[in-house]
Parts: structure tokens; sequence; C-alpha cells
């Protein structure tokens, strides 16, 4: 795509090699065009879109939204007709959770479950639908900032994108949990029936499937919605793909990092629960961001096709 770059790049012995035989890839639906074009113009974007400033007011604006989201999640459970259905929320969201994190987060979820502000009508509540719906903000706002991202919607609009799709992450979540909750009662019916065996080998892999489907699914609808040009192109893309197999491995590694490497309870006593989980969410913010320029470098390449087809 940029003569400069291939020119530089041909005159490195090895890498030279490298770039004939990926320009040799054609990958499908892009009308041609090679997996050296898309890497090419992947890179422009992450080292020209200022990735890890873009993460940063993501990770602040969402680690601010996170304890509202657990609010508006639980004033809405006593609405949810499913028995045990608080208990499996929270073992969601410790799966959710790096290591050593949980058990102060479960302390901030039982002060905000015991003190609900009395129902879906209440100020609490309703505060926790706008925070909520600034941490969602944030991420669009990271996604229209983008080196090749160009059209962008207006404030009003974007906010008000922005509260739909976070009280529908909301519910999604809330269907993931109560879907996993009728799949565990499957599986011990089975296992009563004498069908099964060995019930909790199916319980945790039906809950790892779940876990999955819900990045997934999430993931996607932040990708298809997220900016205004975007949005024309399938759900389920390739940016979807890269973050959820990039979320599962930073969720291995990082929870090694954390109970075998990581000092911050030694260092800052019980404030280092919080470092832990802010650097967390910090990563996964540019995880998400590294999905979502992965898309829009596919998309400019799109628009670039079509611009010289119609020239």
């Amino acid at each position: 795509m940029t003569k400069k770059i291939e020119e530089s790049l041909d005159k490195i012995p090895i890498v030279n090699w490298i770039v004939r035989l990926v320009k040799k890839i054609k990958i499908p639906g892009l009308h041609g065009m090679s997996l050296y074009d898309v890497i090419e113009m992947y890179v422009i974007g992450i080292v020209k879109g200022a990735l890890t400033s873009r993460a940063g007011g993501i990770a602040f604006s969402f680690f601010m939204a996170l304890f509202p989201f657990l609010l508006f999640i639980l004033t809405l459970i006593p609405y949810v007709p499913i028995e045990g259905f608080q208990k499996d929320f929270l073992f969601m969201i410790e799966q959710l959770l790096p290591p050593n994190t949980a058990n102060s987060v479960q302390e901030v979820i039982a002060d905000i479950a015991n003190n609900r502000y009395g129902g879906l009508l209440s100020f609490g509540f309703i505060a926790s639908v706008f925070l909520m719906t600034n941490g969602v903000n944030a991420i669009l706002g990271g996604f229209e900032y983008s080196y090749h991202v160009t059209e962008m919607r207006n404030i009003l609009r974007q906010y008000f994108i922005a509260m739909g799709m976070a009280i529908l992450l909301s519910f999604i979540l809330v269907l993931t949990v109560a879907v996993s909750i009728y799949f565990e009662i499957g599986i011990n019916d089975l296992k009563s029936n004498g069908w099964l065996e060995d019930e909790v080998f199916w319980i945790e892999k039906g809950r790892f499937l779940f876990f999955v489907i819900l990045i997934f699914v999430s993931v996607s609808l932040l990708y298809k919605y997220g900016t205004k040009e975007v949005k024309n192109h399938a759900f389920f893309a390739p940016g979807s793909i890269l973050t959820t197999l990039l979320t599962l491995v930073m969720f291995k590694v990082f929870a090694i990092y954390v109970l075998k490497f990581a000092t911050y309870n030694k260092l800052y006593g019980s404030i280092g629960t919080l470092l832990v989980l802010m650097l967390f969410v910090w990563i996964n913010s540019i995880i998400l961001l590294l999905g979502f320029e992965l898309n829009a470098s596919i998309n400019r390449l799109r628009k670039s096709h079509f611009k010289k087809i119609n020239q």
C-alpha cells in the first residue's frame, strides 16, 4: 500500500522474502487484496493511532463505571425469577476478575446488594445508568479516535447510542447467567437419570463456553455499532475473533503474573487490589482497541478499493 514502507522492507534480508510471500496470500472478501496489505494498514493504525493513550482513557472511564454497572445489575436481580441467580451472577463476576481481587470486589458487591436504593425508579439506579453509559461512551470515543476512522457521530447521538448499548450489554450478561443456570439444571437431570457420570466436567466446560460466547457477542456488539462508518459490516468480524482469542490468552497469562510475580499487596497493602484491577482493565482496553483497529483497517482497504474502481 505504501511504496516508501515497501522499499524500506525490501532492503532487509529475510524480511523482504517474507513480505513477498505474504503478498501472495489473498484474503477472501477483500477483492484480491493480500495479507500484506491488511498487516501494513493494521500496523499503521496502531502506530499512528495513539493506542495506549486511548486505552488509558477507556480504562479510567470503564473503571469508574464498573461499580455503577454492578448496582444496575443487582437492582435487576430481584426481578429475575430464577432461583440461585445472584449466586451464579457473583460466580460469573469472579470469573471475569483477575485472581486475588474477587474477595475485595465481592465486599463492595455485598454492600451494594444490601443498599439497593429501593428499585428501578430510585435515584441510585438512574444515576448508575448514566455512569455506566459514560464507560461505554468512552469506549466508543476511543474507537472514533482511530487513525482509520474519518466519520464521527454528533455528541448527543453518540451518548444515547452508548446508553442503549450499555443497557443491552447488561441484559446480555443477565441472559448468559440465566442460560448457564438452566444448563447446569439440565446436566444435573441427566446425571440423576444415569446418562452422565461426571457432571462437574460438563458444567465446567459449559461455563467456559458461555464465558467465551459472552465475550465474543459483547465485543461484536461494540464493534458493530461503535462507529458510524463500520456499522454496515458483518456483526461477527475478524476483529471480534482476534479480541476474544487475545482476551482468553490474557486471562491465563495475567492470572499467572498476579499469582507468581506481582507484589502489589506487599508494596501498597489493600490498595494493591485496585492497582491490579486497574492494570487488568487497561490491558483489556488495549486488546479491545487492537481488535477494532483490525476491523477499521479492513474497512479502509475496502473503501480504498471501491474508490479506485469508481475513478
